[in-house]
């Protein structure tokens, strides 16, 4: 019976004593909150001293009214401020999150620009400002007035030109001429071309040149 009894003076004295050491705990809890309470006042008292000294030597005036109506619109305000915040928050966070992305994309416009460098894009740019420079001191702007009122029909003949029978006949007659030696043309007399126009396809050609020249004397007539 004694020793159940002591056990139990024993268990109520550690309780004691944990509570005697979690009060001692609290006090110097409470102790350190009111030093650094106080060295907070302490400071802020300095810092507002500071703020009107400087602000008496530089002659500025601050209405409590102002402050107040300021402070008013803060608290007023003060969801739109966190909507600020938590969209500046969002927008680090989309910058962190797209900074490799954006640094990829860097590194490759960088490759291309040399791989572009490196193939001459450059140095071909560069020298067709160079004919551009040379159209524009040769051409005045009536020339240019012109060029935009015929336009459409300049665009219209390179259109035609550009067709593929077209440009199998210049390509042909380019190698005919090219083909040609100017300096072992032969001669022909009066005889000799009456001949010669005789042949079939010298009649297939005089038949082409009199068709067209029909054909344009038309168009031309028909303008």
């Amino acid at each position: 019976m004694e020793k159940n009894i002591q056990t139990q003076i024993d268990a109520l004295t550690d309780k004691v004593d944990l509570l005697l050491e979690y009060m001692q705990e609290q006090r110097m809890k409470h102790n350190a909150v009111d030093d650094l309470m106080a060295d907070l006042s302490i400071v802020g008292k300095d810092m507002y001293d500071t703020a009107v000294a400087e602000l008496e030597d530089r002659s500025i005036e601050i209405d409590p009214d102002d402050m107040k109506m300021i402070a008013l619109k803060l608290m007023r305000n003060i969801r739109n401020i966190n909507g600020v915040l938590d969209t500046f928050e969002s927008t680090t966070d989309f910058l962190k999150d797209a900074a490799p992305i954006m640094n990829e994309m860097i590194i490759d416009t960088i490759r291309k620009l040399h791989d572009l460098d490196q193939k001459g894009y450059f140095e071909f740019f560069l020298e067709a400002g160079n004919i551009i420079d040379n159209v524009v001191s040769h051409f005045t702007i009536e020339d240019v007035r012109l060029l935009a009122d015929n336009i459409v029909n300049i665009m219209e003949t390179v259109k035609s030109m550009t067709q593929p029978e077209v440009l199998r006949s210049v390509d042909t007659a380019v190698k005919i001429y090219g083909s040609l030696e100017m300096d072992n043309v032969p001669s022909y007399s009066i005889f000799k071309l009456m001949r010669e126009l005789n042949k079939p396809e010298m009649k297939k050609g005089l038949g082409f040149m009199v068709t067209f020249m029909k054909n344009l004397a038309k168009t031309e007539q028909s303008n």
